[in-house]
């Protein structure tokens, strides 16, 4: 299955000449870099004059070298650098009059008429303030002689685009802001690693994070940590916490557990809106529970590091979307925010965002905690409501239904998240007082009746954890289906739950379709997508592909800097995927890749010649590196060895090509903060579906004759929102010989990654998504 291009153009140079400059401000986060060099990247391929503004909006008012035109090479090797290598800085003289009168001063002599502003709120609103009254600054400027009636003729309009640049995620209008994904890989590192001696020596370790008045980094670091207790400012708890918070974690120690981990928010505050600081909350645990308490306060280590790859790709698409939203915009048009909606990179009026997020703050002002959280949207709401479901100590039994027996199971090969994925089914299911009966080594070990019920307790710990512990098979039911109905009908199970990849898709149509036949069949199943291969249809992302994009990032960042200070090397890697391109694609925009071959985009020995040639064009102009990514069965004759030996006797005596393959360290790891979140609250939901089919007799297993197609389904992250889609509806959009679905929308992504790496492209006018020219035109 091959796609060919069939979208609409704008053709390089289209806005010739047009002066457009970046700038970061506020506080730095990592993927900025990437925002930036998206920025001047499509700034150039679409023929604009692209400036960096050092040092934000100080760097605007001082001008002189802070404003310097940017070429392609000046963003080079800069996509996975933590900060900002162009500077941000407090402005103070920016907020008076005559610092925004030299700016804007600054900005007309250069020719710059739109700006991508990358920062917070403060940062945004300045932005939106200057562009208000720019009109009226270019009337003082052409009155006192400092510019001339030309100049204020031909930048009478200054557009204004907005990128969040915050690892607290705390700007209201987009579901992750730039950065906040590396400061949740930093937490969770710092945390593991606590958890390993805190462990050995029965301590209890209190560890504050960001996040200003922001709970965000503190809730999904305890729902990825299994964290004992968190404070946010969110959600305050009442003046009896410390007796809450001791009787919790004495119980912990009185059923086992060596180490008690509690999260902090720096901004945390109690009902009264009294600040909770780390001291405190180690003076109540010492001086109630004698317990060895430490105190770890990560500060800025969360803004430091590399950025993830899911930062890089996310600066990536918006740096390119905030250009083309400058390019298409009308003078003098209401300033837009570039926001991340599901997978989609969309347009949202600025300052609407701003005053939603001002209004959070407003909210927790006059102690109305309620709206606080329902102003930070529902996915807040729906994290703070699973992390405390899943960190009860012993479950209540709330519910008034007849207690259910439930089967969980992996089919497939194992992905970072199984386990998250199981724990959390599990304590959802014993909440309303059923039991999980966890099936070991998926289809063959159900034929077996290998299973046994796992416990609240048995899956603590399970969070943090790789791989899967209940095993896994790629083995098919379709010849094992009798034996399967025996031990359905043995066990009394009434839902199964199978977490995996095209396999488990697979795997529960055969089961839906032998149901005429197997009677046993007909009881609610759901399908969890879990692969890092990322090549089940029905959703846009599948547990575990992010930590494998992750590993294969960083993986090409170490390898990259294996050959500093060597000649020039280009690097030759394969990765992971089947026929299926989302790794090779992800991967190729998260590291600044020059080329990526996938299996769903064509090419021949032609095209493989050109991207050889286009980089060793790029070493000519200063680069070092190359990188050059191939999904392992991108073709069957072109080979990773093949396309190797051609870049080494194409690149002969201008660079030197060694080549990687990186197998199964792509699986390996232990699960990030997106894959433990991500698959927590997906089993959450997959534990809601079981029970409402179960419970309703309208379409149980006794009532057969009303049962439908609704009660197997695969549950996906489509646009945004779950989605739970009838596995027989799947069918028809599947390549099974491939094991692939019809439409992936990450091949929109892949000329975006052309333009990028300095590809002959063409940008598409609606947005991001763009497509390669027919090379036969």
């Amino acid at each position: 299955m091959k796609n060919e291009p069939t979208h609409k153009f704008i053709q390089r140079g289209a806005y010739k000449g047009k002066g457009i400059a970046v700038f970061t401000s506020g506080g730095d986060s990592q993927g900025m870099n990437a925002a930036v060099r998206a920025v001047v990247r499509t700034g150039i391929y679409l023929g604009c004059k692209v400036y960096f503004i050092r040092e934000g909006y100080q760097g605007m008012v001082d001008g002189g070298d802070n404003i310097i035109e940017a070429d392609w090479s000046s963003v080079s090797s800069i996509i996975h650098m933590g900060g900002t290598v162009i500077g941000s800085a407090r402005c103070m003289d920016f907020k008076e009059r005559w610092g925004r009168l030299k700016a804007a001063e600054n900005l007309v002599k250069r020719g710059i008429t739109n700006i991508v502003a990358i920062g917070g709120d403060g940062t945004l609103t300045g932005a939106d303030t200057f562009r208000a009254e720019y009109s009226g600054l270019l009337d003082e400027l052409l009155s006192t002689g400092r510019i001339t009636s030309d100049e204020r003729e031909k930048n009478k309009f200054l557009n204004v685009c907005g990128l969040v640049g915050s690892i607290d995620n705390d700007f209201c209008g987009t579901d992750m802001t730039i950065g906040t994904a590396s400061a949740l890989r930093r937490i969770i590192e710092a945390l593991d690693a606590i958890s390993s001696t805190a462990y050995s020596h029965q301590r209890t370790f209190i560890m504050e994070v960001m996040g200003r008045h922001c709970g965000y980094l503190a809730l999904l670091s305890a729902m990825a940590s299994e964290a004992d207790y968190v404070f946010i400012p969110e959600d305050p708890p009442n003046p009896n916490w410390p007796e809450k918070m001791c009787k919790k974690l004495k119980q912990e120690r009185e059923m086992g557990k060596r180490l008690n981990i509690i999260i902090l928010a720096e901004g945390a505050v109690d009902v009264e809106g009294q600040p909770i600081t780390a001291e405190q909350v180690k003076k109540v645990v010492v001086d109630n529970l004698q317990q060895d308490t430490r105190i770890t306060i990560l500060g800025h280590v969360q803004r430091g590091g590399n950025s993830v790859a899911f930062d890089r790709v996310l600066g990536s698409r918006m740096g390119a979307e905030a250009v083309m939203a400058l390019m298409e915009a009308e003078e003098g048009a209401t300033p837009c925010l570039i926001s991340l909606e599901g997978n989609q990179a969309v347009r949202l009026p600025l300052m609407e965002c701003v005053k939603q997020t001002k209004g959070v703050a407003e909210a927790m002002k006059v102690k109305d905690w309620a709206k606080a959280i329902e102003l930070r949207g529902r996915s807040f709401m729906r994290n703070l409501e699973t992390y405390k479901l899943l960190t009860r100590l012993k479950p209540t039994l709330v519910s008034k239904e007849k207690p259910v027996t439930v089967a969980v199971m992996h089919i497939g090969a194992p992905a970072c998240g199984m386990n998250a994925a199981v724990r959390s089914f599990v304590r959802n299911i014993a909440w309303h007082s059923g039991t999980v009966l966890g099936v070991q080594n998926g289809i063959e070990g159900l034929i077996e009746g290998n299973m046994k019920p796992l416990s609240w307790r048995d899956v603590t710990g399970w969070v943090s954890v790789g791989g899967c512990f209940l095993g896994t098979k790629r083995s098919m039911p379709d010849k094992h289906c009798q034996e399967i109905a025996a031990r359905i009908k043995e066990f009394n199970i009434q839902g199964l739950l199978v977490i995996g990849g095209f396999e488990a898709f697979h795997s529960v149509l055969q089961l839906f379709e032998h149901r005429p036949k197997y009677p046993e069949f007909m009881i609610p199943m759901v399908v969890i997508p879990s692969t890092i291969s990322n090549n089940v249809p029905g959703t846009e992302l599948s547990i575990g592909c992010d930590t494998a994009l992750n590993e294969i990032t960083e993986i090409c960042d170490r390898i990259r800097l294996s050959a500093q200070g060597t000649k020039r090397r280009a690097f030759i890697v394969e990765v992971m995927g089947g026929h299926c391109g989302y790794l090779a694609t992800l991967a190729g925009l998260a590291g600044g890749a020059d080329a990526t071959y996938i299996y769903e985009e064509s090419f021949n020995v032609k095209d493989i010649q050109q991207d050889c040639y286009q980089l060793a064009v790029k070493m000519a102009e200063g680069v070092q590196r190359g990188l050059v990514l191939r999904n392992e069965k991108a073709s069957s004759n072109y080979s990773t060895d093949f396309i190797h030996r051609l870049y080494s006797e194409e690149g002969k005596g201008i660079f030197s090509t060694r080549m990687n393959v990186l197998g199964h360290m792509q699986q390996g790891s232990t699960p990030t903060p997106f894959d433990r979140t991500f698959a927590t609250k997906m089993a959450a939901k997959a534990a809601d579906f079981l029970l409402n089919h179960i419970n309703n007799t309208s379409s149980c297993a006794s009532n057969k004759a009303n049962f439908d197609p609704q009660t197997a389904c695969l549950l996906g992250m489509m646009k945004r929102q779950y989605k739970f889609t009838p596995i027989i509806e799947l069918k028809s959009q599947c390549n099974f010989e491939l094991r692939i679905p019809q439409e992936q929308w990450f091949l929109g992504l892949r000329p975006l990654l052309r333009i990028l790496a300095k590809h002959e492209s063409a940008y598409e006018e609606e947005g991001i998504y763009m497509t390669v020219e027919d090379r036969k035109l």
